[in-house]
């Protein structure tokens, strides 16, 4: 009997490996927490650059109006950037990588099942980032779900998917100006926007 109340004492303390684990997944939504504030505040700068006004970005941001005074005045001390071109056919890796992404996004929420869709929802967390190993595996992943779901997509969905993978197999040597997280935003939006229209 006593034997058995020591096979169920509850532990005095958590373990290294028990706090990890714990810990894991609040670590990754903080981690994404932190750079989607980040990519927030770069294109609050972008939308200051095409000269839209703090009440407007407020509006769009929902932050309020004294924080994107706040983070205007920050970046005002820096030299504007070009005006970024807002064309799809641009060939520079980040901005293949945000058309990828916007595919992906298309997929999985037009198709159950989509393969893609835990690989998505891991970057979103922060999970995963754009390393050229995990965009070669979301390809692969976007790739199986074309071949699945072909009688049911659009024609564009796989025309996008060959121009995207022809530009991630053979980069240009461009090097575009501005963040690449914003690049990569832009072009997710634009992609997803055209695929829209395709349909």
């Amino acid at each position: 009997m006593a034997g058995e109340k020591d096979a169920h004492r509850e532990p005095v303390t958590l373990t290294e490996e028990q706090a990890k684990r714990m810990l894991a997944d609040m670590n990754e939504v903080i981690r994404a927490g932190e750079e989607m504030r980040k990519l927030r505040a770069e294109m609050v700068k972008l939308f200051a650059d095409l000269g839209w006004t703090q009440d407007r970005i407020a509006r769009l941001t929902e932050m309020s109006q004294p924080a994107v005074s706040k983070q205007v005045m920050k970046y005002r001390t820096g030299e504007p950037l070009p005006p970024t071109t807002l064309s799809l056919d641009q060939c520079d890796v980040p901005w293949l990588e945000g058309r990828l992404w916007g595919l992906a996004e298309e997929i999985s929420e037009n198709h159950d099942g989509a393969r893609c869709t835990r690989y998505l929802h891991a970057l979103a967390r922060g999970k995963k980032r754009f390393t050229p190993p995990n965009v070669d595996e979301l390809r692969r992943l976007v790739e199986e779900d074309l071949m699945m779901h072909r009688t049911e997509m659009p024609s564009g969905y796989r025309s996008a998917y060959d121009e995207i993978s022809r530009g991630l197999d053979i980069p240009a040597r461009v090097t575009a100006t501005g963040s690449a997280s914003v690049r990569r935003a832009l072009a997710c939006r634009l992609q997803r926007d055209r695929l829209k229209d395709d349909r």
